[in-house]
C-alpha cells in the first residue's frame, strides 16, 4: 500500500501530532496489518462506519481506497442498500451520490 501523507499534507503545520497519528499509526500501523484483517475487508468496515456516522467528507477517499482494494460496484451497492435500513434512507442517498462518481466504470 502506498504511504498516506494526507495528515501531514493538510494538517501538518496546524495539528502536527494529529497528522502524525493519522499517517503513521492509522494508515501506517493499522492499515498495514493485512495478515490480521485484509485491506478489502478493512475498507468495507471503514466505509460502513463513515456512512453510519454521516461522515461524507471522508467518504470519497475511502471509496476510492475500497475500489483499489477490490470492492466491486455491485458489492458497494449491496452494502449501501443494506445500511439504508439501519442508518437511514437519507444517508444511503448521500452515499450513493458519492459512490456514483467514484464507481463510474
Amino acid at each position: 500500500m502506498a504511504k498516506v501523507t494526507a495528515g501531514r499534507d493538510l494538517l501538518g503545520d496546524f495539528a502536527p501530532k494529529f497528522a502524525e497519528l493519522n499517517d503513521d499509526v492509522l494508515f501506517g500501523q493499522v492499515w498495514s496489518r493485512e495478515t490480521e484483517f485484509a485491506s478489502r475487508d478493512r475498507s468495507i468496515v471503514t466505509i460502513t462506519a463513515l456512512i453510519t456516522g454521516g461522515n461524507f467528507e471522508q467518504l470519497p477517499f475511502h471509496l476510492n481506497k475500497a475500489k483499489e482494494n477490490g470492492v466491486t460496484k455491485e458489492e458497494l451497492v449491496e452494502i449501501i442498500t443494506q445500511l439504508a435500513f439501519y442508518v437511514g434512507w437519507p444517508k444511503a442517498w448521500s452515499a450513493f451520490n458519492i459512490a456514483k462518481e467514484i464507481y463510474t466504470d
